[in-house]
């Protein structure tokens, strides 16, 4: 097991050769578990299981569609995410072996497989420990690796699941909506929060009640103040959170935009980031659409903002998008050269529907 993980660690072609081999993905997951012929000499059954849960991370973060073979070979596997689970519920567990299993399963949760995921409640309760719970609020920076992680792992699980924002929402002992407000208020977690907060408006706005719903209200300003300064990945994720307040909450959106007098600077900012964005980057997939999005809600909820586009230039912005489109668009993520996690509406459709909004026949 030691000298796979330094193999696969080393270069894509060893990646390939253990991929190749019968039944070794198997065998590699069979040291995942507590239930092996090694469990009374615990040394070396710690030792066997850190090693294979390092190497399948390591395979599970493959690029290209060798990373696709693999994610999807690891999930296919009965056992691997009860086993998954069984590490991030035990106790004796040590950090670095629950580190490594949060990395996992956002690896896994990359490739789309969040119902696979979901099926296994615990694991979506032991990353919401790992990422809310009192001790991991408390701990020191050196030990705050894990946090992020599972706070990664979860953004991932919630993007395409409404089964899965469902558990956090009724997962016990947290409030969960006022923990992620929480959160917007500082930097490190600012943008794992707010993309768990846009997913549970778009996919669990029925169970959400009033108190959830002002609680988000109190943070519009910080975000619409957000998206005036931000960039790249930060600038769609906050774009995005704002876009579903707005569509969820109009009154309170309008409210905000008109009380903090920023109307005008922010429908600029909005066809700004459009223009500034031709070109899409691997890093940044999604801004035109969540730009487009949001423009779209606006323009629903108040016809005056129509105007306010139009002067903006918006059209000719949104003429540009249609002129230039991009395959990698449809696609949350990129990996080398997969695509993972595909959206079910294209952009060319948003830009119909906002240029419908804005009276081009």
């Amino acid at each position: 097991m030691l000298i796979l993980e330094k193999l696969a660690s080393f270069d894509l072609e060893n990646c390939i050769e253990i991929s190749r081999g019968s039944g070794l993905i198997s065998k590699i997951v069979e040291f995942t578990s507590n239930r092996t012929d090694m469990t009374s000499i615990d040394e070396t059954h710690q030792t066997l299981k850190r090693s294979s849960l390092k190497l399948l991370t390591r395979l599970a973060s493959t690029k290209m569609k060798l990373g696709v073979t693999l994610r999807q070979k690891m999930i296919a596997h009965p056992f691997l995410l009860s086993n998954l689970a069984e590490i991030l519920d035990n106790i004796g567990s040590s950090q670095e072996l629950k580190e490594l299993t949060a990395e996992l399963v956002r690896n896994l949760a990359m490739e789309g497989n969040v119902k696979e995921i979901g099926h296994i409640p615990m694991i979506i309760s032991r990353l919401m420990d790992a990422f809310l719970s009192e001790s991991a609020r408390s701990s020191t920076d050196s030990d705050q690796l894990l946090r992020m992680i599972a706070g990664q792992a979860l953004a991932l699980l919630a993007m395409e699941s409404v089964n899965n924002c469902l558990l956090m929402l009724a997962e016990p002992g947290y409030v969960f909506i006022k923990e992620l407000t929480v959160m917007i208020h500082g930097d490190k977690y600012r943008y794992i929060a707010s993309s768990l907060l846009r997913s549970m408006f778009a996919h669990a706005r029925p169970e959400l009640g009033n108190s959830d719903l002002d609680e988000v209200s109190y943070i519009l300003r910080e975000v619409l103040e957000g998206i005036m300064n931000a960039e790249g990945r930060e600038l769609e994720v906050l774009v995005g959170l704002s876009s579903q307040i707005c569509n969820v909450i109009p009154e309170d959106f309008v409210r905000g935009l008109e009380h903090n007098q920023i109307k005008d600077s922010f429908i600029k900012r909005l066809v700004s980031a459009l223009n500034s964005n031709m070109v899409p980057s691997a890093h940044c997939l999604g801004i035109r659409r969540v730009v487009v999005q949001h423009a779209i809600y606006m323009m629903e909820c108040n016809p005056v903002y129509v105007n306010c586009f139009n002067e903006c230039q918006m059209m000719e912005a949104l003429v540009r998008v249609e002129r230039t489109p991009s395959r990698a668009e449809n696609y949350r993520f990129f990996l080398g050269d997969a695509g993972i996690m595909e959206h079910n509406i294209p952009l060319s459709v948003l830009v119909a529907r906002a240029k419908e909004l804005m009276g081009h026949e």
